[in-house]
């Protein structure tokens, strides 16, 4: 999660921690990038009474929201269907029941016409109350089906006034849906706690938070993020894991996204034909706090309980994202009897993987939904040359050990032999 103004990468996606260092040399069957359907960005403005301080280059908030809109509106690109939903736009009372039931849809996500939408950015004034949660709820059904990828931009100068709703929940639910949908947040407003909420609402969804003190700076985040939006990207397959190998779902190469809960362990089936090899990663976020001195563990067992290999990786609450991963080539030479008679082993085998977690919440912590699992499947030409199989679990290392050993060997003999030769020298004088 980025907390810069000039993030370089998003956790969020979590992708670039998936890999656990393991390169994949094919394509994914499952959570390729398709680009058959237009990217949909809805952008969600806090137009709430606050908005009318002017502490933005001299002038209002809104006034300065406004002028990003319109830069970024003639920047959209084509093809990316852009729409603008409101919060606290319409409703200048002080019942607060009415106040959280402000948010609106100003402009349809679809096609841009740049004039109307515009048109209707320029009517608004600051009003009402900050129904962030609220707003949420109701912009995750603005988008239309599709495979094309969702982002949702809230811009916001205060914290959420429609608590118990906590909009970071609402955040979680959004992502437990499976959706694929990215909310970013922006915030006006260099305070600690509007800072923690909107942080906490984007790394729920994978996206970046980022503070903003300038006009032209929050036209040119807001650029940034629609145009991240049209760049093809790799949208998970939601499954859900098993209690048990058997039960488990059957998962092809691909990028999977799951939820599993505190302490809990998930299994998935992969099959992997002789002569090829799994690669497998995992990569579990912490979306809300926890406590210090967690971990994950993957395993990649037999349909019988044999373990195989692991992974795993500790934490110490430093990092809002652990990942392990692990490899297993199943060797060629298991292809010569398919029916595993003769004491040979089937030509395909189905390897159990099993991911486990020891994160524990923290203090009135809700802990559902479960937290936000991503898993990366590969299987690959295994390796062709024996000297390419792990050996005694440490791979081409092996070769390295071996050459230290013996050079530690002879260089303990060359020691030995000055040292009884200084000695003898030393006796005679």
């Amino acid at each position: 999660m980025i907390r810069r103004k000039w993030p370089a990468a998003g956790v969020g996606v979590l992708l670039a921690a998936l890999t656990a260092g393991l390169t994949f040399s094919t394509a994914a069957a499952a959570g390729e990038p398709t680009g058959q359907d237009a990217p949909q960005v809805d952008l969600v403005l806090d137009v709430s009474g606050s908005m009318r301080t002017k502490d933005i280059d001299g002038q209002s908030r809104m006034a300065a929201a406004k002028q990003a809109f319109n830069e970024v509106l003639d920047a959209t690109p084509e093809g990316v269907e852009l729409g603008i939903r409101t919060l606290g736009a319409d409703y200048p009372g002080d019942d607060r029941k009415e106040g959280c039931k402000d948010t609106a849809q100003l402009y349809p996500v679809g096609p841009l016409d740049r004039t109307e939408a515009k048109t209707a950015v320029a009517t608004l004034t600051p009003t009402g109350w900050t129904p962030i949660g609220p707003a949420l709820l109701q912009a995750a059904d603005d988008f239309k089906d599709g495979n094309g990828s969702k982002r949702i931009v809230l811009i916001s100068d205060g914290e959420d006034t429609c608590a118990p709703l906590d909009p970071c929940e609402v955040a979680r639910e959004i992502a437990a849906k499976g959706i694929g949908l990215t909310i970013d947040t922006l915030g006006l407003v260099p305070n600690a706690k509007l800072s923690r909420q909107l942080s906490c609402i984007a790394e729920a969804t994978g996206g970046t938070y980022t503070s903003v003190q300038h006009q032209d700076e929050l036209a040119d985040r807001v650029n940034e993020l629609v145009d991240r939006a049209a760049e093809p990207v790799v949208t998970p397959v939601a499954t859900e894991g098993a209690a048990s190998c058997a039960k488990a779902p059957t998962l092809k190469s691909g990028l999977y996204t799951d939820r599993e809960e505190f302490g809990q362990q998930r299994w998935y089936r992969v099959d992997v034909p002789a002569g090829q090899e799994l690669r497998a990663s995992v990569s579990v976020a912490a979306d809300r706090a926890v406590n210090p001195d967690y971990g994950v563990l993957l395993r990649a067992v037999t349909v019988h309980d044999r373990e195989i290999v692991r992974g795993e990786a500790t934490g110490n609450g430093r990092t809002d994202v652990l990942s392990t991963g692990l490899r297993y080539p199943k060797p060629a030479s298991d292809a010569d009897d398919d029916n595993g008679d003769d004491g040979g082993k089937p030509a395909t085998e189905t390897v159990c993987l099993a991911v486990t977690n020891s994160f524990s919440p923290g203090s009135g912590v809700k802990t559902t939904p479960g937290l936000p699992l991503e898993l990366t499947i590969d299987v690959v030409e295994g390796p062709g040359e024996s000297s390419d199989v792990a050996s005694f679990g440490l791979g081409r290392g092996w070769w390295l050990l071996g050459a230290l050993v013996l050079t530690g060997f002879l260089a303990g003999l060359v020691w030995g032999w000055l040292s009884r030769w200084r000695l003898a020298v030393w006796r005679t004088h």
